[in-house]
């Protein structure tokens, strides 16, 4: 069941004594931010009760695997998207379909069972993200949001712009964590031979599970065709033979995407291009002079205390702001942080609930095909 949402004023007490010190920054930025989408934000009017409309339009999904034109103003990308699931769907086919991770479906839809989520649910596609803080002059990996974002820059008529890929990923589980900090791209390899590590072979030895000291090319390599290797010793980027892991802590360390993404990112990438690993689990960005706020729950070993968090990076936000003097919306920050859905909100606008911005939601076609056997098995603890 959703956990009831407590909209007293007690309920919003931590967020508002921390927010009040920031009284003096609340302005806003009428030119900060830059919407990627040719239609401007949605009404907050319910769309998914039928008291509330009379025709339901169902758009065709939206790409956000890329985004265009992309200027340094920009913090914000995408739109958020629901579908109605059906009977036979599940997270794993879903994830796959509109290039999303296992575990941001999860924490977007925490009421709806990942395995059985019946016919005709809502489901909300956490498509709308808030760009990490780090340089963005390569790849940048945010490991709370199990997420990769990949620059390039573009030349047209508006002249010099970024173009951004987003692609979920798979990171290495607790006691092997995916370790954060600048590095960058030393080798390229199709179709690698995986040499599992020492400190692999013994747990994979004391499991009753041996592995040989090399896997060829094939089915069975868990690198799957495509493998990027870090200048941080023994650390990769690459495909995976079990793309159901996607989204999820499941590996040693090393960062998987799906076998359609890594073959994108293969194909773009040079040699020596930054990768900026980072732990953000709150992000707070500019769009149409409106301040997003995206919560996601944080890494099992990470200790912060994320109101705290929230409370220092609007400071962030609001200091780089330009011109409008404005109020946060106390209330909306508290229910964000509380229900960490990875789901960035306007928490500047007034009045505004988690309940409202959801309702919101742009409604797309379910493209899943009824059985979607590309989406792999169990996910393989390798890599």
């Amino acid at each position: 069941m959703t956990r009831p949402v407590d909209r007293s004023a007690a309920a919003a007490a931590p967020l508002r004594t921390a927010l009040h010190g920031l009284a003096a920054l609340l302005i806003l930025s009428s030119g900060a931010g830059c919407a990627l989408l040719p239609a401007g934000l949605p009404s907050f009017e319910p769309r998914h009760e039928s008291t509330a409309r009379i025709v339901s339009v169902v758009h065709a999904p939206l790409d956000t695997r890329r985004f265009d034109a992309v200027t340094p103003a920009t913090e914000v990308l995408g739109e958020l998207q629901v579908i109605h699931t059906r009977h036979e769907d599940t997270f794993t086919d879903l994830a796959r379909v509109y290039d999303l991770g296992y575990a941001e479906l999860r924490a977007s839809n925490p009421a709806v069972d990942p395995w059985l989520p019946g016919a005709g649910t809502p489901l909300y596609l956490p498509t709308l993200l808030v760009i990490p803080d780090a340089p963005r002059d390569g790849i940048i990996v945010n490991l709370p949001t199990m997420r990769l974002l990949a620059f390039e820059h573009t030349d047209g008529a508006a002249g010099r712009t970024l173009r951004v890929h987003s692609h979920p990923i798979g990171i290495g589980r607790e006691g092997w964590e995916t370790p954060t900090g600048s590095m960058q791209v030393t080798q390229k390899t199709r179709d690698p031979t995986w040499y599992p590590p020492a400190s692999v072979r013994a747990e994979h030895a004391a499991a009753g599970d041996p592995l040989p000291a090399a896997v060829p090319p094939g089915p069975d390599n868990p690198l799957g065709r495509f493998r990027l290797r870090l200048s941080q010793p023994n650390y990769l980027i690459h495909g995976t033979n079990k793309p159901g892991g996607v989204g999820m802590r499941v590996s040693h360390g090393c960062i998987r995407l799906y076998p359609e993404d890594i073959e994108s990112l293969f194909a773009r990438v040079a040699l020596k291009t930054p990768v900026y690993i980072v732990d953000q689990p709150v992000l707070a960005g500019w769009r149409d002079g409106e301040l997003y706020l995206e919560v996601h729950p944080p890494l099992a070993e990470d200790t912060r205390d994320l109101d705290a968090e929230a409370a220092r990076v609007i400071a962030v936000a609001l200091a780089r702001a330009d011109v409008v003097p404005a109020a946060v919306n106390a209330a909306l920050v508290a229910e964000v942080v509380r229900e960490r859905r990875g789901i960035p909100v306007p928490v500047t606008r007034a009045g505004l609930t988690l309940a409202n911005w959801l309702a919101a939601a742009r409604e797309v076609q379910n493209l899943a095909p009824a059985r979607l056997e590309a989406s792999g098995g169990a996910p393989s603890p390798d890599g």
